[in-house]
């Protein structure tokens, strides 16, 4: 096979996986604007805000990692963690005395005529699937975040590929017609 050949292959492939990786960086980058404004309008729109740093409602002994938070609304992925598990947690596990849904619902269920128990299962309830749906704000907040990163990637290795095809490109016009691939180059021929 001639040497220009292999190199015109070679340096085209490069080419093409650059614009490959500029448009998976582009679409990655979309992505993760995409994850990240969603999440911070859903979030938004429930309007929920921590209590003050240090108040009643979130005081520095039983809260310490929340109090970077005080007085926000709650707005970003990071926040909806650090809300279903420090503060709604804490509080489910307080009403229920420890207990779990499934624990305090079975409770419940053997004694129908405990509207205490009944009550307790349905507050509970309710603040595990708000915590869930927290969790859930922060998980795809986290994929948001990776998608970001990877764009970042995609685009270095993009503009990596493009100087290399460049250099190719450029290498290409000094090989000689004639150069073989594997033969050794004509200066070394003649020695």
């Amino acid at each position: 096979m001639r040497r220009k050949t292999f190199d015109a292959l070679l340096t085209s492939a490069g080419l093409v996986l650059a614009v490959v990786l500029a448009v998976a960086g582009g679409l990655l980058l979309w992505g993760s604007n995409f994850v990240g404004g969603q999440v911070h309008d859903q979030l938004a729109a429930q309007k929920i805000f921590f209590p003050a740093a240090g108040s009643q409602g979130l005081p520095a002994a039983e809260y310490p990692g929340l109090q970077q938070y005080g007085g926000k609304q709650l707005v970003n992925a990071d926040q909806a963690k650090a809300y279903a598990d420090q503060f709604i947690a804490k509080h489910i596990e307080q009403i229920g005395g420890g207990k779990t849904y499934a624990e305090l619902s079975t409770i419940a269920r053997s004694n129908p005529t405990d509207t205490k128990a009944a009550a307790t299962v349905d507050t509970v309830f309710r603040g595990e699937t708000l915590r869930g749906l927290l969790l859930n704000a922060y998980a795809f907040g986290t994929i948001g975040t990776i998608a970001g990163y990877a764009s970042i990637a995609a685009f270095v290795a993009a503009a990596l590929l493009l100087a290399l095809a460049l250099l190719g490109f450029a290498h290409l016009r000094r090989t000689p017609d004639a150069a073989l691939l594997g033969a050794p180059p004509a200066e070394l021929a003649t020695v």
